[in-house]
């Protein structure tokens, strides 16, 4: 299935060629031979020099072995390195890949009844590991994207995004650049692996047994041969710079529990201004400066410890004749 699309570098557009024909995918099964023998019949063409490969994750999965009898809530535990937010059964997490999905991206659709599909082990290097294959095989320079269906906050629906790439840029950036009202461009970096993922999976559908899509007119995205670039990962913002770390109903839960290992997710400590701000919109009264920190008279001792805490600050009690305060100080004190 083809279907073309207006392209952003000229009039020439891009194509997005997604073959029939591929057959259930088993442990051990070569990946690339079978896209190759695709290709014959919906493509009309062999892989070209700047081509963009993009593979579901599923496929990869089921060829690494990373296919379990179970089910979700089995699989779940030695998938996640932290809990998101949970509404009823459903669980976000930040999975073992530094990925926040549903469920870690664990599948239980397309598989066999009674068993469930993980997401590869490593997607960067499965796509690294396609990438050099067919520069093996076919003698053509290409990129390769590896893909799974993700969720967005604040959105209804689904879209397709990157989690496995090699031999192309993952960011556009256009910092730098002026628009054509004479405005800079200051942080303007479209995610185009994203945006790869999206166009390839309209082509593949949920339904169709396509696993496997060509995107062409993008030949300037795709890095030289042996230059694999940052991968995927290098989209994964680290712990502390995401602004939503927790969920709403989670963050009050830890900030109350205040545990060391929950800090992170809160992100960098908040300026003495920031948290005064805070404490003031709190108790109506604004704290009072201390040293490097903030002294506060008569508020309720948890509330402020929770409220430290969520900045990255710490709480200390005081008892005098003035009756009990609280010391909101830095971490390094």
């Amino acid at each position: 299935m083809t279907r073309p699309t207006n392209g952003p570098m000229s009039g020439l557009g891009i194509t997005v060629t997604a073959p029939d024909g591929v057959p259930e995918v088993r442990k051990g099964d070569d990946l690339a031979a079978l896209l190759l023998t695709a290709l014959d019949s919906g493509l009309g063409s062999p892989l070209a020099d700047g081509d963009i490969v993009v593979v579901t994750s599923k496929v990869v999965s089921k060829a690494e072995g990373q296919v379990r009898e179970g089910n979700r809530d089995d699989a779940l535990p030695g998938e996640t390195t932290r809990v998101v937010a949970r509404r009823g059964p459903t669980q976000i997490v930040r999975s073992r890949l530094g990925l926040t999905m549903a469920a870690a991206g664990i599948d239980a659709s397309n598989v066999e009844a009674g068993h469930i599909v993980l997401l590869p082990l490593d997607p960067d290097a499965s796509a690294r590991a396609l990438r050099a294959t067919f520069r093996d095989r076919t003698g053509a320079n290409v990129g390769v994207i590896i893909t799974d269906t993700a969720g967005r906050a604040w959105r209804d629906g689904q879209t397709d995004i990157a989690i496995g790439a090699a031999g192309l840029e993952v960011l556009e950036s256009f910092a730098g650049q002026v628009d054509a009202y004479g405005n800079d461009l200051v942080v303007t970096a479209p995610a185009v692996v994203d945006e790869i993922a999206s166009a390839a999976e309209i082509s593949q559908g949920k339904l169709g047994a396509r696993p496997f899509a060509v995107l062409r007119g993008r030949a300037d995205l795709v890095r030289e041969p042996g230059d694999d670039g940052p991968g995927a990962s290098a989209l994964i913002r680290p712990e502390g710079s995401d602004f939503f770390g927790f969920g709403a109903r989670e963050a009050v839960v830890r900030a109350l529990k205040g545990a060391a290992e929950d800090q992170a997710p809160f992100g960098a400590p908040a300026s003495v201004e920031e948290l005064s701000a805070a404490v003031a919109e709190v108790t109506g009264t604004a704290p009072v400066p201390h040293q490097d920190g903030l002294r506060v008279a008569g508020a309720d001792a948890a509330v402020m410890a929770a409220l430290a805490f969520a900045h990255g600050w710490r709480c200390e009690r005081e008892t005098n004749n003035h009756g009990a305060t609280s010391l909101l100080l830095p971490v390094t004190t």
